[in-house]
């Protein structure tokens, strides 16, 4: 082989191997990305599908002791008197997580209104202002004002009170000159304790509203 051959091939090995490299090129990792989709694709954003929220603490519950002292306290009435319905109130339901201490109005002829208002007590939470209204109908004619003393089952957010609570059906009694019956909504069950004479209890069905403010139409 001459000397022009041996030049000639040389020169064509070059341009082969510059091309070839020119085409395999890397690509410069801190280069700006292609904004016409050439370059490589972006990673996909990762999407927390399930986030993790805390969860409410759970409301704590009043002992059978607490309930005795502050219904007698606050009815007016002796310790055993209250003793006795709270046990039984204890024995069906459990320990409550709060409870309602307020006055009440009411009056019927027929078809009855009742108007209240109170505090709300949960442990470790401030006291919320309750209203409660509602209108009933049965055969009782009259009217009283009392003091209520509720009981609040499985109420474990002190806003959850305000809403409608229809009366349980055949849950009234009596005990040791207090009275109580059963209003039951969305999980939540309220047991008012009243005291004297006119609780009208089980001769009327109908609904109490609680509310943030008082209202004048019990509907």
């Amino acid at each position: 082989m001459d000397r022009r051959t041996l030049l000639l091939s040389g020169l064509v090995s070059l341009g082969s191997a510059g091309l070839a490299q020119a085409r395999i090129a890397p690509t410069d990792p801190t280069a700006p990305a292609d904004p016409y989709g050439s370059g490589p694709p972006a990673p996909a954003p990762t999407i927390n599908s399930n986030p993790s929220y805390p969860a409410a603490p759970e409301a704590q519950t009043y002992s059978r002791d607490e309930i005795v002292n502050n219904v007698s306290d606050f009815m007016g009435v002796t310790a055993e008197s209250a003793g006795a319905m709270v046990e039984k109130l204890f024995s069906q339901n459990g320990r409550p997580t709060g409870y309602i201490a307020g006055e009440e109005g009411s009056g019927a002829f027929g078809v009855g209104l009742r108007y209240g208002r109170g505090l709300l007590y949960m442990k470790d939470r401030p006291p919320m202002e309750v209203f409660w209204q509602g209108p009933s109908v049965g055969w009782d004619v009259g009217g009283n004002a009392s003091r209520v003393f509720t009981l609040c089952y499985n109420l474990q957010v002190g806003d959850a009170i305000y809403q409608r609570f229809p009366g349980v059906e055949g849950t009234a009694y009596f005990i040791g000159g207090l009275g109580v019956n059963y209003q039951a909504a969305n999980g939540i069950m309220l047991a008012p304790i009243r005291a004297g004479v006119g609780f009208r209890l089980g001769a009327n069905a109908g609904y109490l509203a609680y509310s943030r403010r008082r209202n004048i139409l019990p509907f």
